[in-house]
């Protein structure tokens, strides 16, 4: 079993309840990384019986801070429509909330389609070294990660520009289904480390997910790399905002995300 899929796996009652295990593999500073959480709830939905179509949104909301060890997971849809299916997913850490999700999954039909963004032109994958994983961070050993800009510098090294461009896919490789491309949208450093990269205490609050390609679409995807990039639009107050595209080699617009983080001086 590829360690992704380990770390995101749920057992499942004859009611749909779910239990699963944070992975030491998808650690993070503080508790697991969120891309693999707001998997993880993803994945409930994805093994529900009554699921409809494929994903279309999904929220995630860190409601408190995610220990290392287990936790329960329910997921129900709230409604059913003919073409929309509106879901709710909790994650239960002894006792309390500790985070929770909204998602829609849809049924996608053959329409008119027209692309108003730009696929950058950067240089291929291949001819970029990836950069080392971070220690402090398992999870960064997780992705090989190829930055054409936008690398968090060393503390002190201020920017003029929060931007980040980078090819990116798991480590090892995988092919690229729903699951893993609602975390790689979480895979980008926290903006603030490449604004001003210090060090300091943050943590998502609220993640939204934007899933443009169908199931056919990822398929041909396999295990190449994606090119993300992500910016922040505003600092202050304690809290900052970022966010990122998600595309194929081919110019294909896989995925958007935004999120709101908290940051301590």
């Amino acid at each position: 079993m590829h360690v992704f899929d380990a770390a995101i796996a749920l057992g499942a009652d004859e009611e749909c309840h779910y239990t699963g295990n944070t992975h030491p593999a998808y650690g993070n500073m503080v508790g697991p990384f969120g891309g693999v959480i707001g998997a993880t709830l993803l994945n409930a939905i994805m093994q529900h019986p009554q699921r409809l179509g494929d994903p279309l949104s999904l929220t995630v909301h860190f409601a408190a801070p995610i220990a290392d060890g287990g936790f329960s997971v329910e997921a129900r849809a709230v409604r059913t429509n003919r073409t929309t299916q509106h879901w709710y997913v909790e994650l239960v850490q002894d006792g309390p909330v500790a985070a929770f999700a909204t998602a829609v999954t849809a049924i996608r039909r053959d329409t008119w389609q027209a692309l108003d963004a730009v696929f950058p032109e950067v240089a291929p994958a291949a001819t970029i070294a990836p950069v080392p994983a971070i220690a402090r961070a398992a999870w960064t050993a997780c992705y090989e990660m190829r930055f054409i800009d936008g690398v968090p510098g060393a503390p002190g090294s201020d920017s003029d520009s929060s931007e980040s461009r980078l090819w990116i896919r798991d480590l090892p490789a995988r092919p690229l289904d729903f699951l893993s491309l609602s975390a790689i949208c979480d895979a980008f450093f926290p903006r603030i480390f490449v604004r001003r990269p210090n060090w300091v205490p943050i943590g998502t609050v609220a993640l939204t997910t934007y899933f443009h390609a169908d199931a056919a679409q990822l398929a041909a995807q396999g295990s190449a790399p994606v090119l993300g990039l992500a910016r922040a639009l505003n600092f202050g107050k304690g809290f900052f905002d970022q966010t990122a595209e998600i595309w194929s080699e081919s110019g294909a617009l896989l995925a958007t995300t935004h999120q709101v983080v908290y940051f301590k001086e």
